[in-house]
């Protein structure tokens, strides 16, 4: 098994941190397609913290999305001021609303450091104030899977207004410049690219040591057991809101690694159906499985370019078809399908 997985990281840093750029480098594909794969990564980033709260935990969240979106409009809005045009005090679409400064709420975002470690805080807080009471009441299962969903929606109605500054349904867009560097330029994109590959594999390493913690065994042992974990006095809901804010962060990590791949965040990023297509890369790829977070996350969207340029119509229905076969047929997902055919092959062999 160690063997198999060292040879699964190392086929990984080959293909994506080498042959990708490689590839774009030699003239075999363009510089879109490597743009469109590094805003894979930055899906499966966001997948291994779904993994975390619900894979390890049992947690099943609706609205990981809007953590993803909180990290994004954080970067969002800082490219949106060091991009507007000399002598203009706010953008476009605050002008047509008569506002002639900018709101108090988008001053820590006027330099690239503070917007990145503002967009993790409000992110971090949120996430804490939003689970700390709600795992303290001991809401779970269904009822918690309804809430958060409730949640996301609220915050898709909240950003889609004009009134909040955020850019109302439209979101954030046309951003020519990161931190100087012009996002217009191949090299750009390519770093860009690499430092997401980089997150990714930082990410899963330091997710993979925690689950192999003492902490991680507990986030097990609530999945499992929730009611023994308390009888043996362990406090739950603490260990509960504490992975939920890490994997909130992870998803805004995620975020501000997509918005200057794409160039624009809106609301729509962050509504109900974005959190649960995230939930179907996990169960895809294999719930509880880190390497299968990250997998899912990768097939699935890998088939979804391909499906909506053959016949855009029919991806909700081979989404939805997908689910259900892994449902019926792939408890652990692809990545325990492959394990379980491993195991078998090496009973056989062992049986020899």
């Amino acid at each position: 098994m160690v063997k198999s997985n060292k040879l699964l990281y190392i086929l990984f840093l080959l293909i994506f941190l080498i042959l990708i750029p490689l590839s774009k480098m030699l003239g075999f594909i363009g510089i879109d397609t490597v743009t469109l794969w590094g805003r894979y990564c930055c899906f499966a980033i966001a997948a291994i913290g779904v993994d975390l709260i619900w894979g390890y935990t049992g947690v099943m969240t609706m609205c990981h999305a809007f953590f993803f979106c909180l990290g994004a409009y954080g970067l969002g809005m800082y490219m949106t001021i060091s991009n507007l045009p000399e002598g203009q005090a706010v953008p476009d679409f605050m002008s047509w609303n008569q506002v002639e400064s900018l709101p108090f709420f988008w001053l820590p975002f006027r330099n690239f450091p503070m917007a990145v470690f503002s967009g993790l805080l409000i992110t971090g807080v949120f996430a804490f104030l939003f689970s700390y009471f709600i795992f303290r009441r001991r809401i779970k299962g269904v009822f918690f899977a309804i809430i958060t969903q409730a949640f996301a929606l609220a915050m898709y109605l909240l950003f889609s207004r004009n009134e909040t500054m955020l850019g109302g349904s439209n979101g954030l867009t046309n951003f020519r410049y990161l931190a100087g560097l012009d996002l217009r330029s191949e090299n750009v994109k390519i770093a860009i690219y690499i430092t997401t590959v980089l997150m990714l594999i930082l990410i899963y390493f330091l997710s993979k040591r925690l689950t192999l913690s003492k902490f991680g065994k507990v986030l097990i042992g609530i999945r499992d057991s929730e009611s023994r974990l308390r009888f043996a006095g362990y406090e739950v809901s603490g260990y509960q809101t504490t992975i939920f804010v890490i994997g909130a962060l992870i998803a805004a990590t995620a975020g501000m690694l997509y918005i200057p791949q794409t160039g624009i965040i809106t609301p729509g990023r962050m509504d109900v159906k974005a959190s649960i297509e995230m939930l179907i890369w996990v169960a895809l790829g294999g719930r509880g499985s880190l390497k299968g977070a990250v997998a899912g996350a990768l097939i699935v969207n890998a088939l979804y370019s391909m499906f909506t340029s053959l016949m855009p119509e029919a991806w909700p229905y081979i989404l939805g078809i997908l689910y259900i076969l892994t449902v019926l047929y792939l408890n652990n997902g692809i990545i325990g399908l492959l394990d379980k055919k491993r195991k078998l092959k090496n009973k056989l062999l062992t049986s020899k």
